[in-house]
């Protein structure tokens, strides 16, 4: 496990949302204009997710849950060791179906399934809990409005997202943001068996409030000596095999200043304490079952929403996640 949060900065239960006036209804805005992008993507591509859209591999996974865990963590899911079946699903983050070979966020989402306690949204018993990851550690905007601005300008091309960043921050810090978001976008990749993968915007754990992380232990191998043209195929032949693991860690709220709620665009500097182990077992990604897997995951519904009470998302991004998701997973009929 990671080192201990040192004295001073102690896992805290004092963390808070700030939900401003009128966000429903701006959260509602967002969900039609990501509505109205994903029609017109899958006019070009086939029905899909308005971001994300491209999957690259879909695979079964087992979820073990660690025992002896720090308060903090010992809540939701991880309040007792166990073992969960889980389905991965692997994805490129645009909107387009670009090759592998473009810069690009990498997304890992993790379902676990046969999860027992109430859902985060209110409706019911939670069937699966999510966790929807990227090679990111933490966002590139502190807030939900920026992102979806920033995203529906970039979906009318690089003119008119020159355009609107020019017009919303000046010439000059408009150039500068495209530079910075370019050096996210162009971050090295090592490929999906060894980079580490985070959920950048808080989440609930029981009365606490913590981040998420991925991490690839040293037996999944080396990363491939040249840049492959297709990641998906990668982590096909590694599984072809034998298994490939990682550990989930949990990275705790401590207070407003360091750790705040409501700006993703803030890397939290607390230490992770690893919380479970999850295996993506030695697996043949050709075979029949390996296909209808493909199809029931590119079908489903991976979204951190679709989780326990006990983890519900926190903060302004996730808040917009929910209603902007549940927009996009009508517009192509996803199955819960």
């Amino acid at each position: 496990m990671d080192t201990p949060v040192g004295p001073g900065s102690a896992p805290s239960t004092r963390w808070q949302e700030v939900i401003a006036p009128g966000e429903d209804a701006l959260y509602t805005r967002y969900a039609q204009q990501f509505a109205e992008l994903q029609q017109r993507k899958s006019a070009q591509h086939g029905r899909g997710r308005a971001l994300h859209r491209k999957q690259l591999l879909a695979c079964l996974a087992e979820l073990e849950v660690f025992g002896d865990l720090p308060d903090f963590a010992r809540q939701g899911l991880f309040a007792q060791p166990g073992h969960y079946a889980a389905q991965v699903r692997l994805s490129n983050g645009g909107m387009d179906r670009t090759s592998d070979t473009t810069p690009d966020i990498r997304g890992f989402s993790l379902a676990v399934l046969g999860v027992l306690g109430d859902s985060a949204l209110g409706i019911g018993p939670a069937t699966r809990q999510c966790f929807a990851l990227i090679n990111q550690t933490q966002f590139a905007f502190p807030r939900s409005d920026e992102f979806v601005a920033f995203v529906v300008a970039a979906s009318h091309g690089k003119g008119a997202l020159l355009k609107y960043l020019v017009r919303r921050y000046g010439l000059f810090q408009g150039l500068g943001r495209l530079v910075r978001l370019a050096r996210s976008l162009n971050k090295p990749f090592s490929g999906y068996a060894t980079e580490s993968f985070y959920s950048a915007a808080p989440i609930a754990c029981g009365p606490y409030a913590v981040r998420v992380r991925l991490v690839p232990e040293s037996g999944n191998g080396v990363p491939p000596s040249q840049i492959p043209t297709d990641w998906g195929a990668d982590l096909s032949a590694r599984l072809q095999q034998g298994p490939l693991t990682y550990l989930l860690g949990l990275q705790p709220f401590v207070d407003e200043r360091i750790t705040p709620i409501e700006d993703a665009s803030v890397n939290w500097p607390t230490p992770y304490t690893d919380v479970a182990r999850l295996t993506l077992p030695r697996q043949d990604m050709n075979a029949v079952q390996a296909r209808a897997l493909t199809q029931a995951v590119e079908a489903a519904v991976f979204d951190p929403w679709a989780a326990l009470a006990a983890h519900r998302p926190l903060g302004d991004v996730m808040r917009a996640r929910k209603v902007v998701y549940y927009e996009s997973q009508k517009g192509r009929a996803a199955e819960s």
